[in-house]
C-alpha cells in the first residue's frame, strides 16, 4: 500500500490560500495573494529538497495541477525542483477534466477524489506526496488516507482566507516526528500519523 504525504505552507490562523502570487488564488475576495515569498530561505530550500530526493510520485487536485502546469511543464531551466517535477508520475483528481494531457506524465484519476485516490493507495507502486491542494487535501483527510503532514508554519496571522482543515475535520491524531525552525520564523513540523 502507497502512503500519502501533505507539504502545506500555512499561517498561524491555519490560511493555506494564496501563498506565491498576489494573483494565485483571488476565490472569497481574497487579497492577500503572495504572503510566503518574504519567508525564503536556504534552510527551507534543504528541507524541500530532502523530499524531493526521495522517489514517489505526486497528487494533485485540479486548481493546483492546472496552476503549476504553467510554473513547471515543459520548463527546462537547470532547476531541480522543475526537473523533479516534470519527470514525476502526476496524478490529478478532478471530477471536471476530460484528460490530463496538457502535462507530461499526468495520469487524470476521475470522479470523486476520496474514492479513486483510495483504490490507487491500495495498489503496488510509489509513495504519493501532495503538494498545496487544500480541497483535495480536507476530502482525503476526511477519509483518513493521509499518512503524514509535513506543515511549514508562517509567523504571520491573515485573518482571512480558505483554512487548511474546516469544522468537519474528523478528531485524527498525528505524532510529531521532526521540526526545523529556518532563519525567517517558518517551522517545518514533520507529523506522521498516530497508531490507532
Amino acid at each position: 500500500m502507497r502512503a500519502i504525504s501533505v507539504t502545506m505552507n500555512v499561517t498561524l490562523d491555519g490560511v493555506v490560500q494564496g501563498l506565491g502570487r498576489p494573483d494565485e488564488d483571488t476565490r472569497g475576495g481574497f487579497t492577500h495573494g503572495g504572503w510566503g515569498g518574504r519567508y525564503q530561505d536556504d534552510v527551507l530550500a534543504q528541507e524541500m529538497s530532502r523530499g524531493m530526493s526521495k522517489p514517489g510520485d505526486m497528487l494533485f487536485g485540479r486548481r493546483t495541477w492546472e496552476d503549476f502546469i504553467g510554473a513547471w511543464a515543459g520548463q527546462t531551466d537547470g532547476n531541480p525542483f522543475t526537473t523533479h517535477m516534470n519527470a514525476a508520475t502526476k496524478y490529478v483528481a478532478s471530477t471536471t477534466l476530460d484528460d490530463a494531457g496538457a502535462w507530461q506524465n499526468s495520469v487524470l484519476l476521475p470522479g470523486e477524489a476520496a474514492k479513486t485516490v483510495a483504490e490507487l493507495k491500495a495498489t503496488p507502486g510509489n509513495d504519493l506526496s501532495v503538494i498545496g491542494s487544500a480541497a483535495l487535501v480536507r476530502a482525503l483527510h476526511a477519509a483518513g488516507l493521509v499518512d503524514h503532514y509535513t506543515l511549514l508554519i508562517h509567523p504571520l496571522t491573515l485573518g482571512r482566507g480558505a483554512r487548511l482543515f474546516d469544522a468537519d475535520a474528523p478528531f485524527t491524531e498525528f505524532t510529531l516526528t521532526r521540526s526545523v525552525a529556518t532563519t525567517k520564523g517558518v517551522l517545518i513540523a514533520y507529523y506522521e500519523r498516530a497508531a490507532a
